[in-house]
């Protein structure tokens, strides 16, 4: 796809073949060319000739001009590739985070790890993500959000209604396998909680509310898998024949505040590479209010908020001392996300891969959490 035209577009000439792309002199490598004399002073002034240069010649491969660039770079994407982004497989761990670090808090509390009920939430938590993608991706079709998006799920399967089938059978299970949880662990609190929790999901993106087009998809984020989730599953990992009532101490409120943040914070990245489409449906996503060069000193100033906060827990030890350690080690990670989105903001290509490295982040910043707790029992 490098290929390069001989000419300018706006002539109307195009090569026909690969070959007509190389310029073959008669001359070989090496040989000087010189301005031929100009016997004509009218000729010379005319051309209004300057001091003559020696060159140094070879094959010539001439440079494609922008608008061929951009055709050729448009290319096909392989359908295998377009099924890996719309699984979305690493946004996963926006449910084994939360979760993860619930049962790291319940561990430090209670000594206990349940290994069946883990597993069964973790599965019913993948359910519900999956719930959350699918639907969002025929919402945003049915608003024309996702009309240009390869990778929609709708587009690649070309069924909204099959798209809106496996969403609402992906909820319905997840709310099942959270119930039954709930239930056997007799914990009303850690209901509501998961209750809010979808509720928040809801009304980010299904109609009438569809409340992430008035820009408050990253509060409802924050909310959901932080304090909601995050609490719940602490409590569910923690309720046993012994313990029925866990205790909700600052140091379960400030590891959700840390959940909380990370996740928002892919959300946020998410868009920077939508902008123009978001607006064009009157999506007003933060980003498109604030614009991707101050969206870039947002998202600088809220990784330098997070390692603050962690900073301060730490110092009050609300956080034990190795979770804080453990925590600090991802600081170069944070570091280069706010580098490399404020380095490419404006480069649609290159920050689309933002959201993922926001993943990283959020991936290694909670393991360091959850291990951190582990360590401290």
């Amino acid at each position: 796809m490098n290929l390069v035209s001989l000419c300018n577009l706006n002539h109307g000439f195009l090569p026909n073949k690969s070959t007509d792309l190389f310029v073959k002199p008669r001359f070989t490598r090496g040989d000087v060319i010189t301005r031929l004399p100009l016997f004509y002073s009218k000729a010379r002034k005319n051309l209004n000739a300057k001091t003559s240069k020696n060159l140094r010649v070879g094959p010539i491969f001439l440079k494609s001009y922008e608008d061929t660039a951009k055709v050729y770079q448009e290319e096909e994407i392989p359908k295998a590739k377009l099924i890996w982004r719309a699984i979305k497989l690493p946004i996963y761990s926006v449910a084994l985070i939360p979760l993860t670090v619930g049962a790291s808090l319940a561990y430090l509390e209670t000594g206990l790890f349940l290994a069946r009920r883990y597993a069964t939430l973790i599965l019913s938590s993948i359910l519900i993500i999956t719930w959350l993608n699918l639907s969002n991706d025929v919402y945003d079709f049915d608003t024309g959000a996702d009309k240009n998006k390869k990778e929609s799920v709708v587009n690649l399967v070309g069924s909204r209604g099959g798209a809106l089938a496996a969403a609402i059978t992906s909820l319905v299970l997840g709310v099942s396998g959270l119930a039954w949880t709930s239930l056997l662990a007799s914990n009303i609190r850690a209901i509501l909680l998961l209750a809010s929790a979808i509720l928040c999901g809801y009304v980010y993106q299904c109609p009438p509310f569809r409340l992430s087009y008035q820009g408050l998809g990253e509060p409802l984020c924050f909310a959901a898998f932080g304090p909601f989730a995050t609490t719940a599953f602490y409590l569910l990992l923690g309720s046993s024949s012994e313990m029925r009532h866990l205790p909700l101490s600052s140091r379960v409120f400030s590891s959700s505040l840390l959940v909380g943040f990370t996740t928002s914070l892919i959300l946020f990245c998410s868009h920077f590479h939508q902008v123009d489409g978001d607006l064009a449906v009157g999506k007003f996503s933060p980003l498109v209010r604030l614009g991707t060069e101050r969206g870039a000193f947002v998202v600088k100033w809220t990784i330098r908020l997070l390692y603050s906060m962690l900073f301060f827990f730490g110092l009050t030890k609300i956080l034990p001392l190795p979770c804080t350690l453990m925590c600090f080690l991802t600081l170069p990670v944070g570091n280069w996300v706010s580098s490399y989105v404020e380095k490419h903001h404006k480069e649609n290509e290159k920050i689309f891969m933002a959201k993922y490295y926001c993943v990283r982040l959020h991936a290694l910043f909670g393991v360091a959490l959850s291990l951190g707790f582990v360590i401290a029992r």
